[in-house]
């Protein structure tokens, strides 16, 4: 393992340095002396817990904030961005966790907002715009956004991908991913490093964010770990076990993945049960029962119809068909406010659009579900309602200074804490998880395990969809797997395996012995 100093270097030498970079909020230190090098040609990952400073490191190089003490320099020379356009002026693209895209301009318009092609009279050409793009999506094997399609419409990923190409087009020397490929699938994926390694062989400089170890292990050549605002250390990515990672960024081990699963008693009454459930063209009859106390897991192929069940039980599609019953009782579930009051509550795909309000407190984020307890006659008590948001931050162990910051401000991993804050008052019995961990670091990872086998052992009832199958496997009681919008088959046990989960999703054979095939074609 090498450390700071004695770090392999590229033949090519470094492209930028960062030494000694100090920043603080107030009286809170997100970087410390920290130290950054990345050579010319290379994908270097930068990896730590949230709240390690990466985030805070990514605004300092992309010229979004000045760090309070340190020196950068782009090639040797010494710089000191003015903002982030300063930064693009020198070579620098950012495609940060937050989106920053206009959803009623058209995908060719975004990604190419403030270097558009002009006509012969100094008029923006939306012919010429389209093609630029179309030809930058086939340099990537994309063949599925329209260039001239609205970016409203465009699903998550997708929106994602808009993004990266939006750094893409303006050919920068250095592009930041911060948790770019969050959103994405495996071929999607795929597909960008490909483009990412000729950019690399032709000199381009990547830093990569994720904490997505497969893909740090599978595409990046260094890692440099940063822990509380530090660098710890830069090593190769084959000269370190994951364990060694998880203990640097973290300061300790990690033992276990998983807490022990709650027990499910069969015999119980299901608290849901679906027959014939539909919604548009991505739910097709689906049926499944869930019991109280238990975890059922989502698995298949991305897109399959996952995120569609999770959204059609909180009410957000119209037309839905079907039944729904809850503890017997059949469940009106025509838009969100029926699934709230019939005790079921999501934890969004994309926490930063759907769970939070970015600019308001941690405080009001959290009470918006239940403010009316905290007062009589249309006034809020603000003591009952500060004591209220500060035992929920502790019980969920929410880092911020105060909760009077803007969710903005808050790592990622806790901002998803206070998605989940805002709904364990409300007295909701099924908690509907969609893909809760994407995006947030190893430890958070752990405690968010910890809070979904704890909400079991409460009783309440989980769905869980996950697109990391040890999730599924090391915390499901049962994995229902999808295809096209129908469950194809449902596995449980405890001795479940990717291959199980991925020969259901492929159609492969019969899957394992203890599998079930859908209720609704045991029926028939």
């Amino acid at each position: 393992m090498t450390s700071r100093s004695d770090h392999p270097r590229s033949p090519c030498g470094p492209l930028l340095e960062a030494r000694g970079i100090s920043k603080s909020f107030g009286g809170v230190h997100a970087l410390q002396e920290a130290d950054f090098a990345c050579d010319r040609g290379e994908i270097h990952a930068l990896l730590g817990a949230n709240g390690a400073g990466k985030s805070t490191l990514v605004k300092v190089l992309s010229g979004v904030q000045r760090a309070d003490a340190g020196r950068l320099a782009i090639s040797g020379e010494t710089v000191s961005f003015s903002g982030p356009a300063d930064a693009v002026r020198h070579g620098v693209a950012t495609v940060f966790q937050e989106l920053s895209l206009f959803p009623h301009l058209t995908v060719a318009e975004n990604i190419l907002i403030g270097h558009e092609p002009t006509g012969f009279l100094g008029q923006i050409s939306q012919r010429r715009m389209r093609a630029e793009v179309r030809a930058l999506f086939e340099s990537l094997g994309i063949d599925h956004i329209p260039p001239g399609a609205q970016v409203a419409d465009l699903s998550l990923a997708d929106r994602q991908l808009v993004e990266i190409f939006k750094a893409l087009s303006r050919q920068p020397r250095l592009l930041i991913l911060d948790e770019g490929t969050s959103a994405l699938g495996r071929k999607e994926v795929e597909r960008l490093f490909a483009l990412l390694r000729k950019l690399r062989d032709s000199g381009t400089s990547v830093i990569f964010i994720s904490h997505r170890m497969s893909e740090i292990r599978e595409f990046v050549d260094r890692m440099t770990i940063f822990r509380n605002g530090r660098h710890v250390a830069t090593v190769k990515a084959a000269e370190a076990s994951d364990a060694e990672i998880v203990e640097m960024m973290l300061g300790q081990r990690v033992e276990r993945s998983f807490p022990a699963k709650t027990a499910v008693r069969g015999e119980d009454p299901p608290l849901l049960e679906l027959d014939g459930f539909s919604a548009g063209a991505g739910l097709k009859g689906v049926s499944l029962s869930l019991q109280a106390g238990e975890v059922l897991g989502l698995a298949g192929l991305e897109g399959q119809g996952q995120g569609t069940l999770l959204l059609a039980l909180f009410g957000a599609y119209r037309g839905v068909a079907g039944q729904a019953r809850i503890r017997g009782r059949p469940a009106r579930l025509k838009n969100p406010w029926d699934a709230k009051a019939s005790g079921i509550a999501l934890i969004p795909e994309d926490r930063k659009t759907e769970g939070l309000v970015l600019p308001m407190s941690v405080r009001e984020n959290i009470t918006f579900s239940v403010l009316d307890r905290f007062g009589r006659f249309g006034f809020v008590s603000p003591a009952r309602e500060k004591a209220f948001v500060s035992h929920m931050m502790e019980r969920l162990s929410v880092k911020a200074a105060s909760m009077e910051l803007p969710a903005r401000s808050l790592s990622g991993g806790n901002q998803q804490k206070l998605v989940l804050a805002k709904w364990l008052e409300t007295g909701a019995e099924i908690f509907l998880f969609y893909d809760p961990t994407r995006g947030i670091d190893v430890g958070t990872k752990q405690a968010f395990y910890e809070l979904i086998v704890g909400l079991t052992r409460e009783g309440k009832g989980v769905i869980l969809y996950s697109t990391e199958t040890s999730e599924l496997i090391g915390l499901c009681h049962r994995i229902a797997v999808m295809d096209d919008g129908r469950i194809v088959q449902t596995l449980e046990g405890d001795h479940i395996t990717e291959q199980d989960i991925l020969a259901a999703s492929l159609g492969v054979g019969r899957g394992r012995a203890d599998a079930t095939p859908d209720i609704a074609e045991a029926a028939q």
